[in-house]
């Protein structure tokens, strides 16, 4: 019971704070260089659906993938009768099988399945007092194996707490854009997504720090710019999302 409790409150912070006022505009007009009415939209990690809603606002259709049961279920409350939204339980990385997963009750945000971005979390700056408290075994797919059964998406949003360099290497096709969570306790995870995106396609970058869902460069970047920005920032910076899209695709104005 006392599980269950901490369960149904770590939820119910996550809707306070990513439902919150004065978020849904900034996630509109993020998301509006990307996609638009009809287009196909990948959520991995999709938590408990903001990205998801705001997808929708803009008419596009939306595969939702998250592993973690209660937020799985959550979504399904929310979104289950929007025949425009599918929602798959699983994780995703480079290979489908079973994967560990590591739930953090009471932050569901940062529940994850990969052991090193635990041990990088201990004692770091702005993770104080985060724990891991119970093990499940989910399904885990791969993109390629999502693009086979929904389609190529146009734009896909990956935050998968340190594995979204593996989440990229089970994509073997460019998509036309893209975003991925980094954070600065493993910087190394996200150069190697940077050089995964290079090697599927002529992408330009840009970055958004924290939830601002506001970009940093007035103008797209190459790898190696992107790169050497994420490399000078503060570790206090924590966390952002980098985005990508094709050269030959290139992102609307807001």
């Amino acid at each position: 019971m006392r599980e269950l409790l901490r369960t149904a409150a770590g939820i119910a912070r996550s809707l306070r704070t990513y439902y919150a006022p004065g978020r849904r505009d900034a996630l509109d007009r993020m998301h509006t260089r990307f996609v638009g009415a009809g287009d196909l939209a990948f959520d991995l990690g999709a938590h408990v659906g903001d990205r998801v809603a705001s997808l929708r606002r803009l008419g596009a259709r939306v595969v939702a993938v998250e592993p973690q049961p209660a937020l799985a279920r959550t979504l399904r409350l929310l979104y289950g009768r929007d025949p425009k939204v599918i929602i798959e339980q699983a994780a995703v990385g480079a290979d489908e099988g079973e994967t560990e997963l590591h739930l953090n009750l009471a932050n569901p945000t940062v529940s994850t399945a990969s052991t090193a971005f635990i041990a990088a979390a201990d004692g770091a700056p702005g993770w104080q007092g985060q724990r891991w408290q119970r093990t499940i075994h989910v399904r885990r797919t791969t993109l390629d194996a999502l693009i086979a059964r929904h389609g190529l998406p146009r734009f896909c949003k990956i935050d998968v707490e340190g594995l979204e360099d593996q989440v990229l290497a089970g994509l073997s096709q460019a998509v036309p854009a893209l975003s991925f969570e980094f954070t600065t306790i493993q910087r190394a995870v996200a150069a190697a997504a940077l050089a995964r995106c290079a090697g599927l396609g002529d992408y330009r970058y840009n970055a958004a720090l924290g939830e601002s869902q506001r970009l940093e460069h007035p103008a797209w970047l190459d790898a190696a710019a992107i790169q050497t920005w994420l490399d000078g920032l503060p570790d206090r910076a924590n966390s952002g999302d980098i985005y990508a899209a094709l050269a030959v695709a290139a992102p609307r104005r807001p």
